[in-house]
């Protein structure tokens, strides 16, 4: 299916959804060249870029996440940029450093976030939980609104999704986000080891893999376009359809998840009535929606299916659900067995 794309002065241009999923198969298979054992990561990616959402990355160290993302910025298009969370960094940071040039005066250049201008397609926060407060405020900022001002005028960054990963090992000076932070992301999608022993043996003895820069330099570039995304974006949401059975069924798993005692879900050692301390706002619903549509067109389908919506239930919800403090320490466990009994007593439609 096409639609009309028309921008301010410009000729109409036709958006063939059928070729940008062609487009997004030849992405995921290019990209998953340099990143190897990780196509449910890859797919999930692939849904966030589509439906133009920012990520939260978990992962160990070493597990590929950097890798992922500049395989993807490379396939992408447009600039990639990254900054290094540490418990020093302050929000001009982002914005601009200074330095003394070679004649001893003073110089401001641009920072990460401002170097590319409108042409900056990906930014990745490394490590985010290093930084401050208020340094997650100007994120906040960024990501909602894909503007900064400074220098007495306002930037704006179209195109822009962010990533980001959280350092999950050490607990001294780290602050982790609070929930309006992680409510922004419309996904978090965990990067683990390959399950496989062939892909571990490749990545430990096969030389391809030890020279990240020579990898990612052989992937072909720009194959999805990253100043058109935002349109391409917008006509799935428009012809990707939702029926009034599926969106009754989205409402019944957004009520369970709300009041999981209500609904009759039961976990050993958990107290469902007071699990919950707040669950899944209006804003993580309809990404949950957005991320289940692109999911269909991904596969071929003009309509979201329940399978979709259960197919990134997790990512767009776990972190969007706060248990009360009795329970948080065990929240990648009851997280799990939540949603999984949800899944069971829901009924698919």
């Amino acid at each position: 299916m096409a639609l009309d794309r028309r921008e301010s002065g410009e000729v109409a241009e036709r958006i063939d959804l059928r070729e940008w999923r062609e487009r997004a198969q030849k992405f995921e298979t290019e990209v998953s060249k340099a990143v190897v054992g990780q196509q449910r990561v890859i797919r999930l990616l692939t849904i966030a870029l589509f439906a133009r959402g920012h990520v939260l990355l978990e992962g160990d160290v070493g597990v590929g996440k950097t890798t992922l993302l500049r395989a993807a910025a490379r396939c992408v298009g447009g600039a990639y940029e990254r900054i290094e969370g540490t418990i020093d960094l302050m929000p001009g940071d982002f914005i601009y450093h200074t330095y003394l040039a070679e004649d001893g005066r003073p110089r401001v250049e641009e920072g990460p976030v401002l170097r590319a201008g409108e042409d900056l397609a990906i930014f990745f926060f490394n490590e985010i939980n290093r930084a401050r407060p208020q340094v997650h405020s100007l994120l906040l900022r960024i990501m909602a609104e894909r503007s900064v001002s400074a220098f007495n005028r306002e930037f704006h960054f179209p195109h822009l999704v962010v990533f980001a990963d959280r350092n999950r090992v050490e607990r001294e000076e780290t602050f982790e986000l609070p929930a309006a932070a992680r409510d922004r992301f419309l996904m978090e999608i965990a990067i683990g080891l390959p399950s496989d022993d062939a892909t571990r043996r490749a990545l430990a003895f096969d030389t391809r893999y030890h020279d990240g820069d020579r990898l990612i330099g052989q992937l072909e570039q720009g194959i999805l376009k990253h100043d058109l995304l935002n349109d391409v974006g917008r006509a799935i949401q428009n012809e990707t359809k939702t029926s009034d059975v599926l969106e009754r069924y989205v409402l019944s798993l957004w009520e369970a998840v709300r009041n999981p005692k209500a609904a009759g879900i039961d976990i050993d050692g958990v107290d469902t009535a007071r699990l919950v301390a707040a669950g899944a706002s209006p804003r993580g619903l309809s990404y949950l929606v957005r991320a289940a549509r692109v999911a269909a067109w991904l596969d071929g389908r003009s309509a979201a299916l329940p399978e979709d919506v259960r197919d990134v239930f997790f990512e767009t919800m776990a972190h969007r659900i706060f248990f009360e403090p009795a329970y948080e320490l065990r929240r990648e466990t009851i997280v799990r067995e939540l949603i999984g009994a949800l899944f069971d007593r829901i009924p698919v439609p």
